[in-house]
């Protein structure tokens, strides 16, 4: 690039280039057009995708983000487009997911003017990003860049907007110099390990004899999969779930006793409170964890591994916190650790794990009647990939239960809206995990009200040709709305039933092969067509419209409250 033509905007792709950036998602509007103009030049180093929606783009990051363990990226307009992506900003900062959203501003006089497509996006995005910034000069780009870069990754991952004036990306720069970033002053993210820490823990690790350890998505960011695996085998503890935990750990680990919570197994959440201590690791004891957080775990001690030190005891009283990298913190431990969970603490899950087949888990799996049942056709489904694809979920019924029956070999493999629980989330994370992961089957779970949030982003699906299998598992309500007004509301079903469009004829516009099963007896076939096709695929499949997730804590119950019916 000539230096009489290399402007602001150029700054902004040679900072992504410099930090290792080949994939953007965004749609492109009238401050941002520099940077697109400048993008032109920069097709053959980073691809683009043009969503149909800023949202979309904003969960298609996520969604790359968090099956590759890379910081999404995307590129939108001031205004509208900036405010379009606020429900991906606040559940990426929900969710500890490394994200930069490059937004347009107007010009730096205008600023203030109510000029046209003006929004004061850092003031709105302060609340839930983990830091952002509106640059008004070119030669602040790339310290912007490479400091908003190291912030999203470092320490507990999170969103990071830049906000820059169209003034800054049109001015000419002369000369270009990009730092990456590696330290800040007043910003410590690897807090240093206190060995004091690790062997009062140990202490109680060692001397335990109901030991349970509760994992959450931690595992995954800090890389501490392994670690994970080699304590277990050294132990024979326990371990559960948070939802975004799920797939640390292999699903058919003899070790994994499923996810906890309002929604999760029935031995876990039973004998949370029958434990003598417990481990947690990379969890933040949100309310769908522990639903009644003055009755959760009154009985065992808690130890709390977490890397941000806020987390630890905000929500539930600990005994001992350890702050610091998860990886880290495992491998320490895993130096001092030498007690065995007794198989007569390990029968008591098991015990519980008949109880909970016998009452929920045949009936889910191993239906007798005619009407197909959301969680036979994921279990299925998984099964059929051979617990190999990355599983995405939407938000709803089908997310409750690809939690509890989904199948997965491999970290990475369950992407779902947590702390947000945000619909709309499933089928744009589909498009970012596949475009992130093009070697591996990535399937969609999604509800009939869930697809058509941003049913829009077919069309990114169509024109990239990405190769997304969805099932959309169609009771015509916003099932778990309804479940919520059966069980809580006298079934006073308000506003939770749907008329939805004919699925077919969206997918046959948008030139993605189709089919739909009704009966039990057609399932595997169009499981396994779906399963050999070449490119994107929609099965849907018409399930019962009256069935519940069990089992169900009730809110404000503890765990030990939980219903299997």
């Amino acid at each position: 690039m000539e230096n009489n033509k290399f402007n602001g905007s150029h700054a902004v792709i040679e900072s992504l280039i410099a930090e290792g950036v080949d994939t953007v998602f965004g749609y492109p509007g009238g401050t941002i057009m520099p940077v697109y103009d400048a993008l032109y030049d920069y097709m053959d180093k980073i691809k683009h995708y043009l969503v149909r929606h800023e949202q979309g783009a904003t969960h298609a990051a996520e969604g790359y983000a968090r099956a590759s363990g890379k910081i999404g990226v995307c590129i939108v307009t001031s205004g509208p487009g900036a405010t379009n992506t606020i429900t991906g900003i606040a559940d990426a900062m929900m969710d500890s997911t490394p994200l930069v959203v490059i937004s347009g501003q107007v010009g730096s006089s205008f600023l203030g003017t109510d000029a046209f497509q003006e929004t004061h996006f850092t003031c709105i995005t302060q609340p839930i990003t983990k830091w952002n910034i509106l640059v008004k000069n070119a030669s602040g780009i790339p310290d912007a860049i490479a400091k908003g870069f190291y912030i999203a990754k470092s320490g507990r991952p999170g969103p990071v907007v830049i906000d820059i004036t169209k003034s800054a990306q049109m001015e000419p720069l002369n000369e270009f110099k990009y730092t990456k970033v590696e330290y800040l002053r007043s910003y410590k993210p690897y807090p240093t390990l206190n060995i004091d820490q690790i062997d009062s823990s140990v202490k109680l690790l060692n001397s335990c004899e109901r030991p349970m350890v509760i994992i959450g998505q931690g595992i995954q960011i800090s890389g501490a999969e392994e670690e994970l695996k080699e304590f277990l085998d050294k132990t024979n503890f326990p371990v559960t779930s948070s939802l975004l935990g799920l797939s640390s750990i292999p699903t058919n680990h003899k070790n994994f006793v499923g996810m906890a919570g309002m929604h999760g197994y029935y031995a876990p959440n039973i004998n949370m409170n029958k434990s003598d201590l417990i481990l947690a690791i990379g969890v933040r004891f949100d309310d769908r964890l522990t639903s009644n957080a003055e009755l959760f775990a009154t009985n065992p001690k808690i130890i709390h591994i977490d890397i941000d030190a806020s987390e630890i005891g905000k929500i539930i009283d600990i005994d001992i916190e350890v702050i610091g990298d998860a990886k880290q913190c495992l491998n320490e431990i895993n130096k001092r650790i030498d007690n065995w969970a007794s198989d007569e603490w390990i029968d008591k899950f098991k015990k519980y794990r008949e109880i909970e087949q016998e009452k929920v888990i045949n009936n889910d799996l191993n239906p007798i009647d005619n009407q197909l049942k959301m969680p036979e056709i994921i279990h299925k489904v998984t099964m059929a990939y051979n617990s190999e694809a990355i599983v995405i979920t939407d938000v709803g019924q089908q997310q409750m239960f690809a939690a509890r029956y989904a199948n997965m070999s491999n970290s990475r493999s369950f992407i779902s809206s947590g702390g947000l629980g945000t619909m709309g989330f499933g089928l744009p994370a589909s498009i970012g995990a596949k475009v992130a992961m093009k070697n591996r089957d990535v399937v969609l779970f999604v509800g009939d009200g869930g697809i058509q949030m941003n049913i829009q982003e077919l069309a990114t699906i169509m024109q990239y040709e990405i190769d997304v299998k969805i099932v959309i598992l169609n009771n015509s309500f916003l099932g778990m709305v309804r479940q919520w007004q059966e069980l809580f509301f006298d079934s006073r079903y308000s506003f939770t039933e749907m008329t939805n469009p004919d699925f077919s004829f969206i997918a046959k516009a948008h030139n993605i092969s189709y089919s739909k099963v009704e009966n039990r007896d057609k399932l595997d076939e169009e499981i396994e067509k779906m399963k050999q096709h070449k490119g994107a695929y929609i099965l849907e499949a018409i399930v019962m419209k009256e069935y519940n997730v069990f089992p169900i804590v009730p809110a404000g119950a503890s765990l030990e409250q939980v219903r299997l019916k």
